[in-house]
């Protein structure tokens, strides 16, 4: 084989590996996920691995009601899937309702820190004033001395409330308002530049045709370190539409700049949870 023939041959199998690395989807960090276990998941451990490979999911924030569904996803172990998991606050679904008022609540979490592997606390659902609570400070002050984020299903005063209680609370925003106006999610997140905003659920990002809408453009062009991507499998029928979730996200990441696309579908997660 001559040169020339040889040089050839290393050309074209360079661009069949980078046409091959193009075509595969860009991979996604799930940054809103519920393994919730009352009595028992919805899939059990190997097939929802399964799916994370099969929809090319290479990390997740996980919690779960109670949390023992996160015990069994951190302990297992699994390869090539990065697991940040936070601890849930609820011990049943009604907790849903009362956690921010209730002491025993706090024990909980004391106690599941105790694990030495979690990055956070939530998600929690927590709206205007009941946000004043005392033990809702005591929480937000538990996280900031312990260097745990906060994931808040909340209202803009409940997350206003939550940085008044500590100004050093790092706060990940599930659903970013769902229908708040661009405008005030932008104004959040000049205000408060320790707040991220996770996208489950969130409205207006693209128009009817599954085109971006400017307003949201401009908010992922604005601010690329701001973003996260999530499912929020909170009932079974989230997991059953797990692959359409993802297909959803990735037909808009699409529209965007390479590096900004990067960003929101995993970069900013990796980077909030590198290794401590």
């Amino acid at each position: 084989m001559n040169h020339l023939v040889a040089g050839s041959l290393v050309v074209l199998a360079v661009l069949a590996s980078w046409s091959a690395r193009a075509a595969e989807p860009i991979e996604i960090f799930d940054a809103h996920l519920h393994y919730n276990w009352e009595p028992k998941p919805f899939y059990q451990p190997d097939e929802v691995l399964a799916l994370f490979r099969k929809h090319r999911v290479t990390g997740i924030l996980a919690t779960s009601r109670p949390n023992t569904g996160t015990h069994v996803l951190v302990e297992g172990k699994p390869d090539g899937l990065q697991i940040v998991p936070f601890i849930r606050p609820y011990r049943i679904r009604p907790d849903i309702q009362t956690w921010f008022n209730d002491p025993t609540i706090f024990d909980l979490v004391q106690d599941e820190f105790k694990r030495g592997y979690y990055r956070g606390i939530g998600e929690f659902h927590l709206h205007g004033k009941a946000a004043e609570s005392d033990w809702v400070k005591k929480l937000v002050d538990f996280a900031v001395a312990n260097d745990l984020y906060l994931h808040a299903h909340s209202d803009a005063e409940a997350v206003e409330i939550l940085v008044r209680h500590n100004p050093r609370a790092r706060i990940i925003w599930a659903h970013t308002g769902f229908g708040l106006p661009a405008d005030q999610v932008a104004a959040m997140l000049t205000k408060y530049p320790k707040l991220w905003g996770e996208l489950s659920y969130r409205g207006g990002i693209v128009d009817g045709a599954g085109k971006l809408t400017p307003e949201w453009r401009a908010l992922f062009e604005r601010f690329p370190d701001r973003f996260l991507l999530g499912s929020d499998t909170w009932v079974p029928d989230r997991w059953a539409s797990y692959g359409e979730i993802m297909a959803g996200y990735r037909a808009w990441l699409d529209q965007l700049a390479p590096d900004i696309a990067a960003k929101i579908a995993h970069g900013n997660a990796r980077a909030l949870f590198a290794a401590r």
